[in-house]
C-alpha cells in the first residue's frame, strides 16, 4: 500500500467523471509539454481489460506522473483528507485529486489495509486500471524496498494483467518538503505485462510472496535502483517486538 493508501471507504468505486476527462484532455498535454518526461513502453499497456500498475515510489508526484504517462485512465487510492477540505483550498484539492483519478480512503492498518485492497479489487473487477505502490510508502533514500504481498493478492484474485512501472527522477521534481514542483528530467517506464498465475492461488501465502518478488524484480529492472533488502517501515519498537518479528515475521500487505 502507498503512504496515501489504507482503510478504504467500503463503497463501490466511482469511475472517473466528466471533470476527469476534461482535465485529462487539458492538463495532460500541458504537463507533457512543460516537463517533457521520457515515456517508454506505453504500447505494452493492454488497451482493454483490468490492468494493475505496480510501481516504485519516490515522490508525491508519482501519482501524477503515472496517470499522465498512461495511455488509459488510471485510478489509485488517496487519503480522504484530500477530499474533505472546506473553502477554496478544499475545492482545489478535491478537483485536483478527482482529476487525476484518485479514490478517497481513510488511512489505517491491519484489517483496514485489507479493506483498501478490496477497494482496488472492485476497481479491477470493473475492468479499469488501478495503480499501487508495493513498497508501501515512498522511498526517502532512493533505494527499492521489499514489496508487500497485497499487490500479488490483487493480481491473483482478480486475474488482472500486471504491468510493472519504473519511475526515474521523480524525487527531483518534488523532493520531500518541497511546496512546488521543479522541472527535472524524468523517465516513466512501462514493462512487459506479467502473468503470475503459475505461482498459485491468492489464498496461498507462498504464491503471494513469490508473485510479489517477481513483480519487484521487474520494477527493479526498469528503475535500476539499489535494493534495500528490507521493508520500508518503522522498525519494531522494544526488545519483545523485535524478537517476535524475527521469530514469526508477519506478512506485509
Amino acid at each position: 500500500m502507498s503512504e496515501i493508501e489504507a482503510d478504504a471507504v467500503p463503497s463501490l468505486p466511482k469511475r472517473p467523471g466528466t471533470f476527469y476527462w476534461v482535465a485529462r484532455a487539458v492538463i495532460r498535454p500541458l504537463v507533457l509539454a512543460f516537463f517533457r518526461p521520457k515515456i517508454e513502453g506505453a504500447d505494452r499497456v493492454p488497451k482493454r481489460g483490468a490492468v494493475l500498475f505496480a510501481s516504485n515510489h519516490l515522490s508525491f508526484i508519482d501519482s501524477v506522473a503515472i496517470p499522465i504517462a498512461s495511455p488509459r485512465p488510471v485510478q489509485f487510492l488517496a487519503k480522504s483528507v484530500y477530499f474533505t477540505g472546506t473553502g477554496f483550498k478544499g475545492w482545489v484539492s478535491r478537483s485536483f485529486f478527482g482529476a487525476i483519478g484518485a479514490v478517497p480512503v481513510v488511512r489505517g492498518a491491519g484489517s483496514q489495509a485489507q479493506e483498501a485492497l478490496d477497494q482496488g479489487r472492485r476497481i479491477l473487477e470493473a475492468g479499469s486500471v488501478f495503480a499501487i505502490y508495493p513498497e508501501g510508502t515512498r522511498s526517502l533514500d532512493g533505494r527499492l524496498y521489499r514489496g508487500r504481498t497485497g499487490v500479488a493478492w490483487l493480481a491473483l484474485t482478480t486475474g488482472a494483467t500486471v504491468v510493472p512501472v519504473g519511475l526515474v527522477g521523480t524525487e527531483e521534481i518534488q523532493p520531500v518538503g518541497a511546496r512546488f514542483p521543479r522541472r527535472r528530467p524524468v523517465s516513466i517506464r512501462f514493462g512487459e505485462p506479467l502473468d503470475l498465475s503459475h505461482h498459485g492461488p491468492a489464498t496461498s501465502g507462498k504464491a503471494r510472496r513469490e508473485a510479489t518478488d517477481e513483480i519487484m524484480a521487474a520494477i527493479h529492472a526498469l528503475s535500476g535502483q539499489e535494493l534495500a533488502g528490507a521493508y520500508n517501515e518503522v522498525p519494531p519498537q522494544g526488545a519483545i517486538a523485535k524478537i517476535a518479528d524475527r521469530i514469526a515475521p508477519r506478512e506485509r500487505v
